[in-house]
């Protein structure tokens, strides 16, 4: 009964093949041109349809070069901004050591007298540093009178205290006179501020007796006789030296050794002349 029954499956599997053998058949040849016309028609879609796709992808791919291109540009200017930054702070530095290691020869220079170090914190008026205030005061030991150097030599002289500030007076101010001589012969004469004449980087160099040995080059510096001014202290070097029209005494320029158009640090000295009158800067 079961061999039987094996053999009908069998035999309806066989019929089942046989059918979809011819049934593959025709309807091949039948679906043939149907196929065709399906294939022209959904090709060109197929085509736009994977046109798009790729257009798509590569917009998103694009889109996400651009983020991410635009993030590391954020980042470089970042970086950028903080190594200019660096940069600044590094050559400020740098300035600063220099004027500092200026200050540090000059200190060494004028070894014969207490100095005290301070940082120019105002400028009243004008292109140049004629009256400028620092912060340093009698707190710190300073009184009038104190005389003031930068840039390797004398830049004024103390005229006003505070507690902690103090105001001086620089030689290049028009009421600024400064009793000077020739450090090679000693022959004296008087340095003059002037504002005008500073445009030109020079100073008037006056009362210079005939017979006295000053010439083009010679190195000024405050004089013995100063009422005002500590002996010895570098100012500027002589130029252009002539016969006054009296015939009795020569002119000429000074070129001062220190730079008034901007001052940053400065020495003050606290010895002080005690005769010396401030207001009269001699």
């Amino acid at each position: 009964m079961e061999s039987k029954y094996n053999r009908y499956i069998l035999i309806a599997i066989t019929v089942c093949c046989l059918l979809l053998i011819v049934v593959t058949t025709f309807t091949d040849q039948w679906l043939a041109p149907l196929r065709t016309a399906v294939g022209y028609l959904v090709t060109p879609i197929q085509s736009g349809v994977n046109r798009a796709g790729v257009l798509l992808y590569d917009g998103v791919a694009d889109y996400s070069k651009l983020k991410t291109a635009l993030r590391e540009n954020a980042e470089l200017r970042d970086q950028i901004a903080a190594l200019t930054e660096e940069n600044n702070r590094l050559t400020s530095e740098v300035f600063e050591l220099d004027r500092l290691r200026e200050l540090y020869d000059l200190d060494r220079e004028y070894m014969q007298y207490e100095k005290t170090a301070a940082r120019v914190i105002a400028n009243d008026s004008g292109d140049w540093f004629q009256v400028f205030r620092v912060d340093k005061g009698s707190a710190d030991g300073i009184r009038e009178g104190n005389n003031v150097l930068a840039g390797g030599g004398l830049v004024g002289i103390v005229t006003d205290v505070g507690a902690h500030y103090a105001t001086v007076r620089s030689i290049i101010d028009d009421s600024s006179r400064v009793s000077a001589m020739a450090l090679q012969s000693g022959d004296t004469c008087i340095v003059g501020g002037d504002l005008t004449l500073y445009r030109e980087g020079r100073l008037t160099l006056s009362n210079i007796q005939k017979d006295g040995d000053v010439k083009d080059g010679d190195r000024i510096v405050t004089s013995n006789i100063s009422s005002s001014y500590l002996p010895g202290i570098l100012i500027g070097y002589a130029k252009d030296i002539t016969l006054d029209n009296n015939q009795l005494t020569s002119s000429g320029y000074l070129v001062p050794v220190a730079e008034f158009h901007n001052l940053r640090e400065v020495l003050i000295i606290t010895d002080v002349k005690e005769t010396a009158d401030p207001e009269v800067g001699s």
